[in-house]
């Protein structure tokens, strides 16, 4: 067996994840050290809301961020070796936490600070997201040509999920008009995402470029264990100095999601474990290919599930 560790991003959040993981110490730790690091009770706040304060983009990074690694602080021992590393746009940094490439307080420290700036590069209301369900890439990126020709607005592929699903990102009205576009050229469903902002656009580059002196001061050391890099779909760099250009370029860039499970397979990866809230990333394995068998954990009550799943891969 070969196994990859996938960590998720924005959006997996809910009141009460990572509670049920503090009866372990492991966990407990975490989630202090996340509040001692953030000067607030973060812990509080995946453990008991407010709803409306938990899913501003500043809180829910570093809290989605925390969450993950509390889990994955006591279900290490469980894994057998890892082969990769990776993780769905913010998920990128808890990939590198659990590589060894980046402190956890650092990370926690900066994804509140990405949040924050990426939530406030548009003002509210002027950008929006959109997945589009049943249209090749190909299809797409002619219909944002368009537009954007035609408007002279923002338009941009922002994650390429799946071969079913692709998500785009820019200014509102370019969106709108372009959601109109792919219903008419057969897909699926397009759906308008419930986001604060149009992340991975260009829309983002100023919230990249305010952020990247602090991604320049980080501590980055060589991954222990290959992170497989959104933007590049390749493995980081020996070298720590690329890893803050790689983080400043993904925020204004496409999550190449698909490609990276492809990338799994090819590097002969059997097994993709989601650690963290919600089940995201199993789901687009499962779409994506037949050759990942996927197993996603979040509460304390699925690890001996996890560990059966293990059990049943070894044997």
């Amino acid at each position: 067996m070969s196994l990859a560790v996938v960590f998720p991003g924005q959006g997996s959040q809910r009141v009460g994840m990572g509670r049920d993981w503090t009866l372990h110490p492991a966990a407990e730790q975490v989630f202090a050290e996340a509040d001692k690091a953030l000067g607030f009770s973060l812990s509080a706040l995946c453990f008991d809301g407010p709803e409306e304060e938990l899913k501003l983009t500043a809180n829910q990074q570093p809290a989605i961020l925390a969450t993950s690694w509390a889990i994955y602080q006591v279900i290490e021992e469980l894994l057998p070796p890892v082969a990769f590393y990776a993780g769905h746009s913010l998920g990128e940094y808890t990939a590198l936490v659990a590589a060894g490439a980046l402190p956890f307080a650092q990370a926690l420290n900066t994804v509140r600070e990405r949040g924050r700036l990426m939530q406030e590069a548009v003002p509210a209301g002027e950008g929006a997201m959109a997945a589009v369900i049943g249209l090749a890439a190909e299809q797409i990126s002619e219909i944002n040509s368009q537009v954007v020709a035609d408007k002279g607005l923002v338009l941009d592929i922002a994650n390429l999920n799946s071969p079913d699903q692709i998500v785009v990102s820019g200014d509102a009205n370019a969106v709108a008009i372009a959601m109109e576009h792919y219903q008419g050229a057969g897909a699926k469903r397009v759906v308008e995402l419930p986001v604060s902002a149009p992340f991975h656009s260009a829309l983002m580059v100023p919230a990249a470029d305010a952020l990247k002196p602090r991604l320049m001061s980080l501590d980055f050391t060589p991954p222990q264990v290959p992170v497989i890099a959104n933007l590049t779909v390749q493995p980081y760099p020996g070298d720590p100095a690329q890893c803050p250009l790689l983080l400043h370029a993904q925020i204004f860039n496409p999550v190449r999601w698909a490609e990276t499970l492809h990338y799994f397979v090819a590097e002969g990866v059997t097994r993709l474990l989601e650690v963290g809230p919600g089940k995201v990333l199993r789901m687009l394995a499962v779409k994506t290919t037949r050759e990942l068998s996927a197993f996603n954990i979040e509460h304390e009550i699925d690890r001996e599930k996890l560990a059966s799943w293990l059990d049943e891969e070894l044997s």
